[in-house]
């Protein structure tokens, strides 16, 4: 798997998942670290001013309630991910079926 984090200019972060790595809050929390690391090196304008914003859907490692004290404690900005629904993100088309 690929965590890829980016904004309008380029990819800031990314980095791999090891094969059997679950991206659990613990795996979650480090990957911040580093990505709040590359902001640093690479925005440096966004990261002193704080002007960053994270997006992020709302998988359990994301919503997690040891990364929202952690974003909040950081004072990083997240955007509210919707829930998901079919307005959103609807089914793709179905195969006619074969006589």
């Amino acid at each position: 798997m690929l965590l890829t984090f980016f904004d309008i200019r380029e990819i800031v972060h990314y980095e791999f998942v090891s094969s059997g790595q679950t991206v659990n809050q613990v795996y979650y929390l480090e990957v911040l670290e580093r990505l709040r690391e590359k902001v640093r090196r690479k925005r440096p304008e966004h990261f002193t001013n704080n002007s960053w914003i994270l997006q992020h859907d709302n998988a359990p490692a994301h919503t997690a309630l040891s990364v929202r004290e952690f974003l909040a404690t950081k004072q990083t900005t997240v955007l509210e991910h919707p829930a998901y629904s079919l307005d959103l993100a609807p089914l793709p088309p179905r195969p006619l079926p074969t006589q």
